[in-house]
């Protein structure tokens, strides 16, 4: 098929500048060529210009049309497209690379109502900008949800964000994903939960469960570091043998194949002075009763319960004698407490990538139409290290 052109050529005038304008005109959606040469000038000057319409960018996203009952299921998301407008002033406009799926994803979404985008960071790249201070070409760290474009309006608070875009730091060769991992939300939640709610000293034992995830791997490896004894309780013996021949803790503990407290006990018969809870329910009780007197407790999360019909649940342990007599200190966390002091983890953990003294493992799936598989996988302990979906 032939496409038809037409030439129109004009004189125009700009104050005391004239110009004759040449215009081809092509097609919709084809480039319009405007040539224009100053006339009446002793150094005349020709220039060409584009007028080409920027194409709509299409953007996928998984919207939540049903709350998470029990475990959740495929059909709660839904995968829909929409066409994004041209941007404002302020705003740039971002293509995912990297997706982060969390345990906390799990109870969150919960609190939003239906509709929303479903939850959770992802790292991406300025593809368009209208802001000096987010440049095409730089990454974010944002948590935009499952989506694979956005336009980011730095004024507007997204309700459903757990904090404002930032631009990755610097990290050298590193991998970017890692702005999810150790050097993003999980390793910051190490880092603080550990230091500012545990406070080791040298010396201390620490248990830890969901040692094997992306948390708890991080928490082994910096209290190994202080000089504690640190013991691992995880669900498989793959992941015992990671934790104890690559991150160096002292001993693992497979709940599924080893009796809790009497290995516990065996691994630290004087008792236990930190413990980094990850998972709640039967196994949480069972790990206080070990601990020593003025003990601390960080609790990051219940992943044990979250896919669990509350009617369902068992009747809570009696944990208070073990609370009192033992004089033990108990906080849960949400890592944005230390927004203000952000930077400063990201900083700490990769001096420590930087001397060896930090190991990381990501369990990488491949494919944004992956996201849902990607996120039950890391609820039933799938991943080792890391669970990220790679767009």
């Amino acid at each position: 098929m032939f496409k038809l052109f037409k030439v129109v050529q004009r004189e125009l005038s700009w104050g005391r500048h004239h110009f004759n304008a040449t215009v081809i005109a092509r097609p919709f959606r084809d480039i319009n060529d405007v040539t224009a040469t100053r006339l009446n000038t002793r150094s005349p000057w020709t220039r060409k210009f584009s007028t080409h319409l920027r194409e709509m960018v299409k953007a996928k996203k998984y919207v939540v049309v049903s709350h998470f009952v029990n475990e959740a299921k495929p059909t709660d998301l839904k995968l829909v497209e929409e066409e994004l407008p041209p941007l404002k002033n302020g705003e740039y406009l971002v293509e995912a690379e990297y997706f982060s799926v969390d345990p906390y994803m799990r109870p969150y979404v919960q609190r939003f109502p239906l509709g929303i985008t479903m939850i959770g960071g992802q790292i991406a790249k300025i593809i368009q900008s209208k802001n000096p201070d987010f440049p095409v070409g730089k990454k974010i760290v944002a948590s935009l949800g499952w989506r694979t474009h956005t336009i980011v309006n730095p004024n507007v608070v997204d309700d459903t964000a757990l904090q404002q875009p930032y631009i990755l730091p610097d990290i050298g060769d590193l991998p970017a994903s890692l702005g999810l991992g150790v050097l993003g939300m999980p390793g910051n939640t190490a880092y603080f939960g550990l230091m500012e709610i545990c406070k080791p000293k040298p010396g201390e034992t620490i248990v830890i469960t969901g040692a094997a995830g992306a948390v708890g791997s991080h928490v082994g490896q910096i209290a190994k570091n202080l000089g504690l004894t640190v013991i691992g309780i995880c669900g498989s013996d793959e992941k015992c043998k990671w934790l104890t021949e690559e991150l160096g803790f002292d001993s693992a503990i497979n709940y599924k194949t080893m009796p809790i407290a009497a290995s516990i006990r065996k691994a630290a018969p004087h008792g236990v002075d930190c413990y980094f809870d990850n998972v709640g329910g039967e196994i949480s009780s069972t790990v206080m009763y070990q601990m020593r007197q003025f003990g601390r407790v960080a609790v990051c999360g219940s992943i044990s319960s979250y896919d669990a019909d509350a009617s369902s649940l068992p009747k809570c342990g009696i944990l208070q004698p073990t609370i009192v007599f033992n004089q033990l200190k108990i906080e849960g966390f949400v890592v944005t407490r230390w927004n203000d002091r952000w930077n400063e983890g990201i900083m700490q953990n990769l001096r420590l990538i930087r001397e060896g003294k930090l190991h990381y493992r990501e369990t990488v799936t491949k494919g944004f139409e992956n996201m849902f598989d990607a996120f039950m996988g890391m609820l039933r302990g799938e991943n080792i290290g890391k669970a990220i979906v790679q767009a």
